[in-house]
């Protein structure tokens, strides 16, 4: 019989439509969605819970290895995408909040949270039938995923986006405020030591700037029956 790739990475930059993809390939597919960066706001939430600096790298590298943090499909019908669970507490909205917004940034470029997270990664991976978004999981998490496809736009178009969800939101950010903010994240990301942002080199890279998340949505879908296998 034949079957469809069982792990599907999607990277990129910040509001290149990663989020809204991933959502929507796990849905017409029945896999899991698995937003990794959730993996380094519930670090960021862990340590800031027990009051350690985040400016302190090593005690926040041994936080991230002492927190299990599973992810899993929702189990509350309240909207959300996944469940992210730390240590077994439910604390996937939590891991929304402002202060974790400016945060995660700073613990998400540690080696060793990376290194911790990566292998947290591996072992939800193993399950199969997921469709993992982040910045590294076609270089590093998992570099033998089935289908590999990397995002990307200008950074005004993403700024411009971002700025839409914080308008639709109730959020006053000025639109130079964040696209000052997406620059910095873009160079924080791409020139960290650790896992730098880059296309796999077996990715298919896809330029969103101007196209809707509908056309990209039916490009990828289009290259996963591609990949269909024999089992």
């Amino acid at each position: 019989m034949t079957i469809l790739p069982s792990t599907i990475a999607i990277d990129g930059t910040a509001a290149s439509g990663k989020t809204t993809l991933a959502l929507a390939l796990a849905r017409r597919l029945g896999y899991l969605y698995f937003d990794t960066g959730m993996m380094y706001r519930a670090v960021t939430y862990a340590a800031l819970q027990r009051r350690i600096s985040l400016d302190d790298e090593q005690a926040v590298g041994r936080v991230a290895a002492e927190i299990r943090i599973d992810v899993k499909p929702p189990t509350v019908p309240d909207s959300r995408p996944a469940t992210v669970c730390v240590d077994g507490v439910d604390v996937t909205w939590e891991l929304r909040g402002a202060e974790i917004d400016a945060n995660v940034s700073i613990v998400s470029a540690y080696p060793r949270v990376r290194e911790e997270m990566t292998r947290q990664q591996r072992r939800i991976a193993e399950r199969g039938q997921v469709v993992m978004v982040g910045r590294d999981i076609g270089t590093v998490v998992l570099p033998e995923a089935d289908l590999k496809v990397y995002l990307d736009a200008s950074v005004e178009a993403r700024a411009h986006r971002r700025w839409q969800e914080f308008q639709k939101n109730g959020r006053d950010n000025s639109y130079e405020e964040v696209l000052r903010l997406m620059r910095e994240r873009d160079r924080i990301d791409s020139q960290r030591a650790v896992a730098p942002m880059r296309p796999a080199d077996d990715a298919i890279v896809i330029d969103t700037t101007e196209r809707s998340a509908e056309e990209v949505f039916e490009e990828v879908m289009r290259l996963v029956e591609e990949r269909r296998g024999v089992g």
